[in-house]
């Protein structure tokens, strides 16, 4: 089958977690026989940082990591009902502009024989809800929600016909232990400081307790104001900036520990979403440390796949006993990396898409569904 994904964008992740998992969905459709095409908007905000803050490399890096993977870019002019036209299933991203998401629909509404799901992958449904509640989804099949709550906003609200739960996942091709790679730190945190979202958690549960037990600690990722880099410098901690996501396995393998840090929207509006680091952090085979947050849908085993530190002192508590304790790090690298592995990978999310088109899937889609089960 051919799947259409329009995204803000493919190529680049600078502050753009769905990328991550869009790019591990498409490689595994592509494994499986599937055709997948990426389509983002030229002037993308995410593209435009990364050629700023890293230059044209980063795009050609991108395309010599991903070779199997397509993106293509669209403007003003471009003709988005023949690139839908040829389309077994075409995914909107939540992203999307809104006069783009009610222009797909209306091919939809108009004869056109794919199926059509929007996908949500963030936590505007509650910190923007006039946004989300004024897009047109009445012509979309069906609603792919990253989460039970986010899905039940969706339901209560009345966006969409039918509202799927589609959770986030690692894609354990690219996201796995690299024993190979020496240790050379004991704490890395990949994240984004972004909105002030959890500025004051970034302090308590990695920064503070960084400098108490005097970790040799790294910090990757992009929007950190200058404060913040100040309280970095100030606390003996390595800022190394932006690091493609292909690149974070081997930057896990250099330290012994990491840390979550959910963002306030999540736990106060959305439990039960962890986004995607976690599970590419236990993919990775690195001992993983939480703030607190609610896994209200039982994907882990707290307490076995990750610790939780409730504070900021219980926080410094918990990297002391990993980092001290072999026994107990290898206990979290092996249960957390088995819970990955035997439900959140990529592979598990494609199949759990195919379930949900032969659901609601069109004739076209749900006949070709049939044939390949028959064959297979």
């Amino acid at each position: 089958m051919k799947f259409v994904f329009y995204t803000h964008s493919l190529i680049s992740d600078w502050n753009h977690g769905n990328a991550h998992f869009l790019r591990g969905i498409m490689r595994e459709l592509i494994r499986r026989g599937h055709d997948a095409v990426a389509l983002e908007p030229e002037g993308a905000w995410s593209r435009v940082n990364l050629v700023q803050d890293q230059g044209p490399a980063a795009l050609a890096a991108f395309k010599a990591t991903f070779l199997e993977l397509r993106s293509d870019i669209y403007g003003a002019d471009f003709d988005h009902e023949a690139a839908v036209a040829d389309a077994d299933v075409v995914v909107v991203h939540e992203w999307t502009e809104p006069q783009l998401v009610e222009r797909i629909g209306r091919a939809r509404a108009d004869g056109g024989k794919f199926t059509l799901l929007f996908h949500d992958t963030h936590h505007r449904a509650v910190s923007s809800e006039g946004d989300i509640a004024g897009l047109k989804l009445t012509d979309y099949d069906g609603v792919l929600a990253f989460g039970e709550t986010l899905r039940q906003r969706y339901l209560k609200a009345g966006w969409g016909r039918t509202v799927f739960t589609w959770h986030e996942a690692a894609d354990d091709s690219l996201f796995k232990p690299r024993p190979e790679v020496e240790k050379s730190g004991d704490l890395i945190w990949v994240g984004n400081w972004g909105d002030d979202e959890r500025s004051a958690e970034i302090l308590e549960f990695l920064v503070e307790p960084a400098k108490e037990l005097g970790l040799k600690t790294q910090i990757r990722g992009v929007r950190y104001p200058d404060h913040a880099l100040e309280a970095l410098k100030n606390a003996g901690i390595a800022f190394g900036g932006w690091i493609a996501n292909a690149e974070v396995p081997a930057a896990f393998a250099q330290y012994r520990v990491t840390v979550h840090i959910p963002r306030r929207p999540y736990i106060e509006n959305l439990p039960g979403i962890p986004t995607i680091r976690p599970f590419e952090a236990m993919a990775c085979g690195i001992p993983l440390i939480s703030a607190p947050w609610d896994d209200a849908e039982h994907l882990f085993r707290p307490g076995q796949d990750y610790l939780v530190a409730e504070n900021g002192e219980a926080m410094k508590a918990r990297l002391g006993d990993v980092l001290s304790d072999t026994d107990l790090a290898s206990s979290l690298i092996s249960s957390g990396r088995e819970t990955i592995l035997s439900r959140h990978t990529c592979r598990h999310r494609v199949d759990e898409l195919l379930a949900i088109l032969s659901d609601c899937g069109t004739v076209r889609v749900t006949e070709k569904l049939a044939a390949r089960e028959a064959a297979e």
